[in-house]
């Protein structure tokens, strides 16, 4: 009945309330005093826009068999549209095991309705219980659903970067002037300083250590393959900060993020779509364009290679402020100079590493 109340405009619910309480009433099922009145409250709330989404779903939850929208251990459904074969199956086989349960007197919508906390906590329990439970089948709800979860993700994730890769093989295949490789002398210079980096414990060492994936001080020992791990790893980090970190960095709970820990998090929210924006943006330029956040910003939020609306100034600002973590670490592999210029071997080894990051692994 609530659900069929809230498919229509609430003003045409309203003027419906007192038709169908004489209806339902006809048939032999009144519902209860609480009801209809939660009914009007509710949908008065709804009318004059004060109603939340919260108060809402509340409502619906009143009824004694809708599953809660957050349970008290997290767990929260997918949006229906979004719900995936086995999370349908089992928000129906949940609804079905409430409607027992009201019909059995266990769950009382009324109580629910006028806000009884002992009812309250009952229900929350009722559901805890049932998702964390194994079925006859041997499924524990909440872990089939989390599981269905991550894979739709993963699976929209390997969708997207197989895209962003052929994409950039195409700009990169397109472009007017192809870099040269770097020469052995070169590379060996610069990752002679990244070897160094690499074996310190504090940042940017630990940093790029832990977005190549590397454990302990065993490295590549060429060269080349080293030096685009480590790039590579910036756009796609491989893992977090080594563990034996973990008890000096939450040791302090009030002391916020670290500076290590703000840049792995910046690194993992760059879309597919903003690496792609910037790197084909540079490999058209070439070496000597200017690579500073504010340039990188302003190049994907002018790119004609993504879909992109960047009007608001502060769309641009928190890209900006993701590349501002970028950069830095740039610089120190040799992408770019002290002047944030881009250098020959950024040019050349940018689209590599971006390849290597989203290549599907062997």
């Amino acid at each position: 009945m609530i659900r069929a109340l809230l498919s229509v405009p609430s003003g045409a619910a309203l003027v419906a309330l007192p038709g169908l309480r004489r209806g339902m009433l006809a048939e032999g099922n009144p519902l209860s005093a609480v009801f209809w009145e939660t009914a009007q409250s509710t949908l008065l709330s709804i009318e004059a826009g004060t109603a939340t989404i919260g108060d809402v779903h509340r409502w619906l939850e009143s009824s004694g068999t809708e599953p809660i929208l957050l349970t008290r251990d997290y767990f929260v459904w997918p949006e229906e549209d979004e719900r995936g074969p086995q999370a349908v199956e089992l928000h129906a086989m949940l609804v079905a095991h409430l409607e027992e349960l009201v019909a059995e007197g266990e769950i009382d919508p009324d109580a629910l309705a006028s806000g009884d906390r002992a009812a309250r906590d009952a229900y929350e329990t009722v559901q805890a219980q049932w998702l964390n439970t194994p079925l006859p089948d041997g499924r524990v709800p909440s872990i089939v659903i989390g599981d269905e979860q991550d894979e739709e993700l993963f699976a929209a994730w390997d969708e997207e970067e197989a895209f962003a890769l052929s994409e950039l093989r195409r700009i990169v295949a397109e472009a007017p002037v192809q870099p040269r490789e770097p020469s052995p002398a070169e590379l060996a210079e610069v990752c002679g300083e990244l070897r160094r980096l690499l074996v310190d414990p504090v940042y940017p060492g630990n940093v790029l250590k832990a977005c190549a994936g590397f454990q302990g001080d065993e490295f590549p020992r060429d060269d080349l393959e080293l030096w685009l791990t480590v790039v590579a790893g910036i756009a796609g980090p491989i893992s977090d900060l080594a563990a034996d970190d973990l008890t000096e960095r939450f040791a302090d709970l009030d002391a916020g993020l670290s500076l290590e820990d703000s840049t792995l998090a910046a690194l993992c929210a760059i879309h597919h779509a903003d690496w792609l924006a910037v790197v084909a943006a540079l490999v058209r330029r070439g070496p000597g364009v200017l690579a500073s956040p504010e340039r990188v910003a302003r190049l994907i939020a002018e790119s004609e290679d993504i879909d992109v609306e960047m009007d608001d100034p502060d769309d641009l600002e928190a890209i900006e402020t993701l590349f501002a973590s970028v950069v830095p670490l740039w610089e120190r592999l040799g992408v770019v100079d002290r002047a944030e210029i881009l250098t020959p071997l950024g040019w050349w080894g940018l689209p590599k590493a971006l390849e290597k990051a989203w290549a599907p692994a062997d």
